[in-house]
């Protein structure tokens, strides 16, 4: 049996967690809104047409903010046509995802949903077809307490007390061609610097999140980051980053291996956020908003298929197995590990698109990928040690060199409880790991949760719903102050030790 070493001290710490990083999105794409968290013809709706079997497994994931309306419609989105009643509300056509939204779920039925489900907005802006007016309108609309056009607009409507929404994102991935109203670096970068600027004057407890490329593997990346945060440095508080991984090759092990690649990524970020604070010789600190990151390729296929110009079509409705959720678990430890700077992250997204959530018109279940979510969600808060991992290592495909153990400790002084979340990527062997506990030699186990599956490639379907689930009971012990515990091979790990 390989074996691995996993070195922690309550005195080296990284950073606190803010508890955003387990955000997550809702786009107007798909069946996330319609037949997702919104269904007023069915059986499992609330008196505002809210389903409440989703909003039940929503809350099951302390989910904290969620980013909304996009992604690529928000940037042909005209919000005042989402508000208002129903029946004036027209249709309109979406350029990004060739559908027709209806606008029967909109600005005020979103934030009503949230605090159904116990979570804050994070408030896209549409820098495509429209800009600085339109964003000052809205947040007018949300956030001023009365007298104004549009906030008298807002009581019209049914809304007495604003909204206040503190989170904002400057527009959505401004250097895609594949975006409605793609712009240059300068461009998008005097937009959103002079467009923040002014809402900041009229809401100074507003944050501001600036698009950052699209992509890591964009031929803007770097230079575009470099420009926006130049321009708009003062006014910025988050740099955004989007990255999805997928398997089309069926190559399991440099799948695997994608987080290498996020940290990679994560710490390019860093880095030029850090050269532009230096070169402005400021004291500001820009962290980072990582608002998209999931696994998405199986529905490509499918989608390529798909009739345009309808209303809520099955669209990327991936299948997650059970490699998917190694992989989104890892990426979890990626983020967590950044902890310092990555201050908000929206897994993409949330219910039937590309999502841990899924519906039918007969109920709702859980994909592989919802576990690591709810284990990091419900587990990973407090401050994130300095985990040093001394592990095997296999050589990827795609990513290079990859240790066959991802793992972090976090450790949680309010309830005095500490955590250890660790991936065993060998797809064979398990992984004998040990801990030395140092100063929490006082602490007991409280609990070994464990997902593994002899199929890489099983999933979970409303028919079969807990096929790939975790149970409690993994192998480990506490012998002379060490923590011992065997991984399986491919398998998700948490390990909850508790004082006394």
């Amino acid at each position: 049996m390989k074996k691995a070493q996993i070195i922690i001290d309550r005195d080296f710490v990284i950073g606190a967690i803010d508890k955003r990083v387990y955000g997550s999105f809702i786009e107007h794409l798909g069946r996330a809104v319609y037949d997702g968290i919104y269904q007023p013809d069915s059986e499992f709706s609330d008196e505002q047409g809210f389903r409440k079997d989703t909003l039940t497994l929503v809350k099951e994931l302390n989910v904290p903010i969620v980013r909304y309306p996009g992604g690529n419609f928000v940037s042909s989105f005209y919000w005042e046509d989402s508000v208002g009643p129903k029946e004036t509300r027209p249709s309109r056509v979406d350029l990004a995802w060739k559908v027709i939204e209806s606008n029967q779920f909109g600005l005020n039925e979103f934030c009503d949903w949230s605090k159904k489900a116990g979570c804050d907005v994070m408030m896209a802006m549409n820098f495509g077809t429209r800009g600085m007016e339109a964003a000052l309108n809205l947040l007018e609309y949300c956030n001023f307490e009365g007298g104004t056009k549009y906030s008298e607009l807002r009581k019209q409507h049914g809304y007495e007390k604003p909204h206040k929404i503190k989170t904002w994102c400057l527009g959505n991935e401004m250097d895609g061609p594949w975006q409605i109203g793609q712009k240059t670096a300068d461009e998008y970068a005097k937009l959103a610097a002079q467009t923040g600027k002014a809402m900041k004057e009229m809401d100074p407890d507003i944050e501001l999140v600036a698009c950052g490329s699209s992509y890591h593997q964009m031929p803007t990346f770097g230079e575009w980051e470099a420009c926006v945060l130049e321009e708009g440095y003062d006014v910025i508080d988050y740099i955004s980053m989007h990255q999805y991984y997928g398997n089309p090759d069926d190559d399991t092990p440099s799948f695997l291996a994608s987080n290498v690649d996020l940290d990679h990524f994560i710490q390019n970020v860093i880095a030029i956020c850090d050269y532009v604070k230096g070169k402005k010789h400021s004291k500001k600190t820009i962290n980072i908003s990582l608002d998209e990151w999931n696994v998405w390729y199986h529905s490509n296929e499918q989608d390529k298929r798909l009739e345009k110009w309808v209303q809520k079509p099955h669209q990327l409705e991936d299948v997650y197995n059970f490699e998917d959720a190694l992989l989104v678990g890892s990426m979890l430890i990626t983020i967590l590990r950044h902890a310092d700077r990555v201050k908000m992250a929206c897994l993409a997204q949330l219910v039937n698109v590309i999502a841990p959530i899924m519906t039918s018109d007969t109920g709702v279940w859980r994909q592989t990928t919802f576990y690591p979510y709810l284990h990091a969600a419900t587990y990973g808060h407090g401050t994130v040690l300095n985990t040093i991992v001394n592990s095997p290592t296999y050589e990827s495909k795609k990513y290079g060199e990859a240790a066959y153990l991802d793992s972090v400790v976090v450790y949680n002084e309010a309830i005095d409880e500490l955590v250890l979340f660790a991936v065993n990527k060998n797809l064979s062997d398990d992984l004998e790991v040990s801990m030395e506990l140092r100063q929490f030699a006082d602490y007991k186990i409280a609990q070994h949760i464990k997902m593994h599956h002899d199929d890489v490639k099983a999933v979970n379907t409303e028919e079969i719903p807990d096929n790939v689930v975790p149970v409690v009971g993994g192998t480990s012990e506490i012998h002379d102050g060490v923590l011992k515990a065997v991984f399986e091979n491919k398998s998700w790990n948490v390990i909850r030790l508790r004082r006394g």
